[in-house]
């Protein structure tokens, strides 16, 4: 079955929840945690690439936290999705075609070009989705 990795559920939860809460209300990791009942260390880490990727701004100090770094309009779920999972592919073997490797049934596989158009449709989604859609 397809589906997101956790990375990218933490990802795409966390995002709504500080749209939800209100744009520009600092958000800390130890609230999202609490609130969604996630792993601290995971959504912590999760939050760090947010915002190394400028989806959030991180504050450091006793009053600190995330906040959106744009209006929910301008963040799209890809990017949500990449910062967290920047290899995203629904199948190992796609995965290849962007970095080196191998995939082992390269010489006999009859699925990776019908999977990469399937990916190429899921993609599309979300390239074509917002933040704001899901809010």
């Amino acid at each position: 079955m397809l589906k997101l990795s956790k990375k990218s559920e933490y990802a795409l939860m966390a995002a709504k929840y500080m749209a939800i809460k209100n744009h520009g209300t600092v958000i800390t990791a130890k609230e999202i945690a609490n609130n969604f009942n996630f792993s601290y260390e995971l959504i912590s880490k999760v939050l760090q690439s947010l915002s190394k990727n400028q989806i959030v701004v991180s504050y450091k100090g006793v009053k600190g936290g995330y906040i959106l770094s744009k209006s929910p309009v301008d963040i799209f779920l890809i990017d949500l999705i990449r910062a967290v999972e920047p290899d995203y592919q629904i199948t190992e073997c796609l995965k290849f075609e962007n970095r080196k490797g191998s995939c082992n049934y390269k010489d006999n596989c009859t699925i990776k070009d019908p999977l990469a158009v399937v990916q190429q449709k899921i993609d599309k989604v979300f390239y074509e989705t917002k933040l704001s859609h899901i809010i």
